[in-house]
């Protein structure tokens, strides 16, 4: 391993499982970087452990006790999509461990937001659904929604899974700490146009502290582009 070797900690977005990461993951760990993919508590690999009593605050600790167990430091934290609320909780609670922070197409949460607040009207209605009929997940439907088509389709809608709904019904408790870390960045997909996403891209670009990428596909860049991915998050770290 080279001794410029960086340390990636990778988190999924809503309904995925760390297996969404394994092009990107492999691409970097090829190259002699560290990288870890955390499946999140209730989805992917996890779903076994779904139950009424998963909120946000168990996926951010999800994350931040795979830091302070494996013992990493100078981490590039990256998230995509919901993943964008993971990574926000948890650099609150490890700010000294994080040197570069990457929103990957994903939401931006200000403090005391939770996810019904910035959920597309489907996903907003689906965890209402959900909750009135006292089950503790929403469905994942299709990565159709995300534009995948044909073997990437048919394989990402293989590891599909249940979203758990107290993770949107949690507000999240920021202090700033977002702001804090060294380098900042936010990629966005220019095939997706999810408004929020198009917004926090949009409100950093005047913000000399924020490194701005598009790139030109759907929402699961790691998906569809992972050579073009990997080479963005060797630049940020």
């Amino acid at each position: 391993m080279s001794t410029d070797s960086k340390t990636f900690v990778l988190v999924h977005g809503t309904a995925h499982g760390g297996w969404c990461w394994v092009r990107v993951a492999d691409r970097l760990r090829a190259l002699g970087h560290k990288v870890f993919t955390p499946t999140l508590t209730g989805v992917g690999e996890r779903s076994h452990l779904m139950s009424a009593d998963v909120n946000l605050d168990t996926h951010i600790t999800d994350v931040v006790n795979v830091i302070k167990w494996e013992e990493l430091t100078d981490v590039v934290l990256c998230g995509h999509s919901y993943g964008g609320w993971v990574i926000s909780g948890v650099v609150e609670q490890v700010p000294d461990e994080i040197t570069s922070i990457v929103y990957l197409d994903a939401f931006m949460p200000e403090d005391g937001d939770q996810g019904t607040d910035t959920q597309s009207p489907g996903s907003k209605e689906a965890v209402e659904r959900a909750l009135a009929a006292g089950e503790h997940s929403r469905i994942a439907g299709s990565a159709a929604q995300y534009g995948l088509t044909g073997d990437d389709l048919a394989w990402v809608d293989s590891k599909l899974t249940p979203q758990p709904i107290g993770v949107s019904l949690q507000p999240i408790r920021l202090t700033g700490a977002r702001d804090r870390v060294p380098m900042k960045s936010f990629i966005l997909s220019r095939g997706y146009n999810n408004p929020a996403f198009v917004a926090s891209y949009e409100a950093r670009k005047s913000d000399p502290s924020w490194r701005l990428f598009d790139l030109p596909c759907h929402h699961d860049i790691m998906v569809e582009m992972p050579d073009e991915l990997t080479e963005i998050l060797i630049e940020v770290a």
